[in-house]
């Protein structure tokens, strides 16, 4: 099976409102990165020195040597940029980020952050890439950064968030069942769902534009309004459309400078002069989101064997499973777990058949109204769209009208006449009926194969969940 591993659609056009606590329109979520002292060095048994997120743009990593500059970019954010932050948001729900090794190091801004009750999330174990790391090797730091975590906060992490992540990271995290959510994702602006077996994990995504880190990357923030002006327009944007989760990331080293904690301190005033706007930790809006929305599974058509697809949607479209046979062997993924994304790819195997194979199916439908709804013969699904709009109760003369249609459009054009009877009532039906046998033979075997295509969109949206 071709299978395409990514969920490029989400919620699609409409959301689902989070119904966030009291009413608010939006959730505003701080992070706070700690990763000083878990960065890499060879104090800390890595080959080279840190590279990433300083003052120092563009830095190069030594092997085998330490970094004097960037050793003290980092302890600044400990020994100061920590302790402005802790001051400016003591009050707030803030989720600190903790590199487990760097909390270790750190026993005096642990009891801060556990004072001023601040959820400590996990880090990771230190502060390095992963994307070229050997999968046992990333699960056994991250058994290690669990135990270490527990050791020094006291508790275990309830939230995970590796950054440097590899394409195996979300998955072992899921699979340690350690965790209410992960945040290795930048994909929606509120959390959603992902499967990994028979385990349900909440992603609650993270952010990288409305981050401090702009301010050590190239065309990144050059000064503290910048940063204030972005986070201001994009809670603004957030706020209007109401129903939206606002993350925010931070880091000792950086925002913790003078200079930029300004503009910080200046954003939250913003927020704090908006009415309904719930400030909440991660873990806060992940259990929120666990109760109010919780998982729900179903038989994902992208996740079926042949056999199982074609006896799912194989009558989807009239008598013809031959459509469901080839759209199972397309690259089909989670797009194609909707109504609209199935339609999708029954339709492009209805509309690249031949004209044949689409008289087939036009032929396979029954009269509307006819013989065979008289003689209770038709499928389940014709049947109920046919007594939706009353063509199963209709009067001896209605009766005899469409007889008398069905006969003259059948002659006609060597197909029965096909509508989607859900987008009209009887007397819209009628009209089309009159209207449409004015057709010559290609504008009317169009109009018919456009039909199906309707009729077939609204068993799937009876079928799916959305």
């Amino acid at each position: 099976m071709q299978r395409y591993p990514r969920d490029m659609t989400g919620y699609g056009a409409v959301p689902p409102d989070p119904v966030w606590p009291d009413g608010a329109r939006i959730a505003v979520q701080i992070v706070l990165n700690y990763e000083e002292g878990g960065e890499n060095n060879v104090l800390h048994g890595d080959a080279a020195s840190e590279a990433f997120l300083s003052e120092i743009v563009g830095a190069a990593a030594w092997p085998g040597q330490r970094h004097w500059n960037m050793e003290t970019i980092y302890e600044y954010g400990a020994r100061a940029g920590f302790w402005r932050l802790h001051r400016l948001m003591a009050d707030l729900p803030v989720t600190v980020y903790g590199v487990a090794t760097a909390l270790a190091r750190a026993p005096e801004q642990v009891a801060a952050m556990k004072d001023a009750g601040w959820e400590i999330a996990s880090h990771g174990l230190k502060w390095v890439e992963y994307k070229d790391a050997p999968e046992d090797v990333e699960r056994a730091h991250m058994t290690e950064a669990i135990r270490l975590h527990s050791e020094v906060v006291g508790t275990p992490p309830r939230g995970w968030y590796t950054g440097r992540c590899s394409m195996n990271t979300v998955r072992l995290a899921a699979e340690t069942g350690q965790f209410a959510y992960v945040a290795d994702s930048y994909a929606d602006d509120l959390p959603y769902w992902m499967e990994f077996g028979r385990r349900d994990q909440l992603i609650v995504p993270y952010t990288l534009d409305a981050n401090d880190m702009r301010f050590a990357t190239p065309q990144g923030f050059n000064a503290g309004t910048q940063f204030l002006d972005y986070l201001k327009a994009s809670f603004d944007a957030l706020y209007r459309e109401g129903g939206r989760m606002m993350s925010i990331g931070l880091h000792c080293r950086l925002i913790g400078r003078p200079g930029r904690a300004e503009a910080l301190r200046e954003f939250i005033e913003y927020v704090r002069g908006h009415e309904d706007v719930w400030f909440a930790t991660r873990e806060q809006i992940a259990d929120h989101w666990a109760k109010t929305h919780a998982h729900q599974r179903f038989d994902r058509p992208s996740e079926m064997n042949q056999a199982g697809f074609v006896q799912a949607y194989g009558g989807i479209f009239e008598h013809s499973p031959w459509i469901a046979e080839r759209a199972h062997a397309l690259e089909l993924g989670s797009a194609h777990d909707s109504a609209v994304g199935l339609h999708n790819a029954l339709c492009r195997m209805f509309r690249s058949a031949s004209e044949d194979e689409r008289l087939g199916v036009l032929t396979a439908h029954p009269d509307l109204a006819g013989k065979l709804a008289a003689a209770k013969r038709l499928t389940a699904e014709s049947t109920a769209e046919q007594a939706s709009v009353g063509l199963d109760a209709l009067t001896d003369a209605e009766r005899a009208e469409f007889a008398a249609q069905n006969a003259a459009y059948t002659y006609k054009f060597g197909f029965p006449f096909i509508i989607a009877v859900r987008d009209h009532d009887k007397a819209s039906i009628k009209a089309a009926f009159a209207a449409r046998l004015e057709n010559d033979w290609a504008t009317e075997f169009a109009q018919a194969c456009h039909q199906v295509e309707r009729i077939a969109l609204h068993r799937l949206k009876d079928m799916l969940p959305r």
